[in-house]
């Protein structure tokens, strides 16, 4: 995974240093592909593509495969959250389950949302679970999804800075590492644990342009059955699209508008651009968590 990583950074920061090509025909565009990543004004040669272009959509067809097929690695990823005094639970979904194959996840999208039952066996079995019952009011469920390596990328920096941004008086579940996940796999988890809130962060389908995109999916009142009209969305989270600081304050917004009027979905509009023109963001000290009711720095 790091060896992916660093070859996937160096080629996208190096992805426009092309050599030049006489023979190209160019667009009179050209110069708006400085402002994209997508393939726009490439140009020509007679009737066909450069080879430079050819051979760089062979590349991004290589990348986007990796980051499907690549497993996550969790015991890093563990450890980084836990670094950050994050509490860490690790589950698998029923796709893991059945065969551990990513070619079942591929192609059972239905095994992928539901919560292997040993993993509610251990979680009533561990230390983290109270004959209380207690309630969390949010809970974090981190899926290899269909981009690991945006996971392995996006995830810490993306929770380290929402802790600027979050209530410390949120009572908040252990982060729950989810593998061969899908989104609705969440509502699973946040039933499992009985939070008000689930926070689903995982790796989106690759593009050609983009293959460490991650997303993040907010339920209100998570539980099994729960329709995707009834989820917010924030997308498109990595270096070349939402930085991690501009999506903290967007999930933190509307992480309080659904605390507010106790709902998720088509019915709470993102607005945080409307407040952010109102206001100047400025950059604290991180907050406390609270965890199990007690205070985490």
């Amino acid at each position: 995974m790091a060896n992916i990583i660093n070859h996937y950074t160096q080629q996208n920061s190096t992805q426009k240093d092309v050599i030049i090509d006489q023979s190209v025909t160019t667009n009179d565009w050209q110069s708006w592909r400085e402002l994209t990543q997508a393939r726009i004004a490439i140009g020509r040669v007679g009737a066909a593509l450069p080879t430079q272009e050819i051979l760089s959509f062979g590349l991004a067809h290589a990348q986007a495969c990796d980051a499907i097929h690549t497993p996550l690695d969790i015991e890093q990823l563990s450890n980084e959250l836990k670094e950050q005094n994050w509490q860490v639970e690790v589950v698998h979904s029923q796709a893991d389950v059945q065969s551990g194959s990513r070619e079942t996840y591929l192609r059972r999208p239905d095994l992928g949302r539901k919560l292997a039952d040993d993993c509610k066996k251990a979680w009533f079995d561990s230390s983290n679970y109270s004959n209380e019952q207690t309630s969390y009011d949010l809970v974090f469920m981190v899926g290899d999804g269909l981009s690991s390596l945006a996971v392995q990328t996006q995830v810490v920096p993306l929770l380290n800075e929402l802790k600027t941004f979050l209530n410390p008086n949120l009572i908040i579940a252990p982060v729950f590492i989810a593998k061969q996940a899908r989104v609705a796999l969440g509502d699973a988890v946040g039933e499992l644990v009985n939070a008000k809130m689930v926070v689903v962060l995982i790796g989106e389908r690759p593009g050609l342009s983009a293959a460490d995109s991650l997303g993040v999916y907010m339920t209100y009142a998570p539980k099994t059955g729960k329709k995707d009209a009834e989820r917010n969305c924030i997308s498109n989270i990595r270096p070349g699209g939402l930085s991690s600081r501009a999506a903290a304050f967007k999930l933190n917004w509307l992480i309080t508008q659904a605390f507010e009027r106790q709902l998720t979905g088509v019915n709470l509009k993102d607005e945080s651009d409307n407040f952010l023109k109102t206001m100047t963001v400025t950059v604290t000290a991180p907050m406390p968590l609270v965890r199990d009711k007690k205070i985490v720095k």
